[in-house]
């Protein structure tokens, strides 16, 4: 009987540009496929050190079975590592549709001032963007905008932390560093929030909470900075994360 062919893992050579390399990677993640068969064939605890994941992203290059957008995170993160100008961190949203509710994870991209993703989904445009959006805001409103095609409206984006380059590390990735109510705020106070929020990233001032209560100033989404301003009132809108 014929063997599936196994898709060959991506190097990165010197001669490649930051987009033609995420573009190998997610080119890689295309040829592993798409996981429609209801089974999970990796399990994707939130909560494991960064260690332990980038374990089971290497147990997915071994065998090559089809990905859901989780797992797509997690490869894009280890198929990443040890390119330092290539920053990299989870994006969530919650959207509403034909009276559900539906997940959804794409891992964002900062480099060299412009923003993308990678991912994978069963719609293609909710997963990779090309490394050209100028702001966060901009990227996340391209998702928006590509999910009213299937009348999905998006109800909440959660954005996470730069995810650290070191594979070794004992560190769980922050998945919700700042959490958006977005079908309860108007754009321009989204993008403000966005804006805010990208430019704390971009000066490392945002860092994890600490280890012992993990989730109880993460889920508020407040900015940990230690220079951090006293919050306007519209900027508590929506702010509660109850999912």
């Amino acid at each position: 009987c014929i063997q599936p062919s196994v898709p060959p893992v991506p190097n990165y050579k010197l001669s490649m540009s930051i987009p033609e390399w995420l573009q190998a990677i997610q080119t890689y993640m295309k040829m592993l496929q798409y996981n429609h068969t209801g089974t999970q064939f990796f399990e994707i605890r939130k909560t494991r050190p960064l260690s332990g994941l980038m374990e089971t992203a290497k147990e997915m290059t071994r065998e090559s079975l089809p990905i859901k957008c989780l797992e797509a995170v997690i490869l894009g993160i280890y198929l990443t590592n040890g390119q330092p100008s290539v920053e990299r961190f989870p994006i969530s949203f919650k959207t509403h549709f034909s009276g559900n509710y539906f997940h959804h994870v794409v891992l964002g991209i900062y480099c060299n001032g412009r923003y993308g993703s990678l991912g994978m989904s069963r719609r293609s445009d909710l997963m990779d963007k090309p490394l050209t959006y100028r702001t966060l805001s901009d990227l996340i409103f391209e998702f928006e905008d590509s999910y009213k095609k299937y009348l999905h409206s998006v109800k909440k984006v959660k954005i996470g932390l730069y995810v650290p380059h070191e594979p070794h590390s004992f560190q769980p990735i922050v998945w919700k560093q700042l959490v958006l109510n977005v079908s309860k705020m108007m754009r321009t106070e989204v993008r403000k929030e966005l804006e805010k929020f990208a430019r704390d990233m971009r000066m490392k001032i945002l860092k994890p909470s600490s280890a012992h209560s993990p989730m109880k100033e993460r889920s508020r989404g407040k900015s940990l900075s230690p220079h951090r301003r006293q919050a306007s009132p519209q900027r508590r809108v929506g702010r509660r994360d109850k999912s």
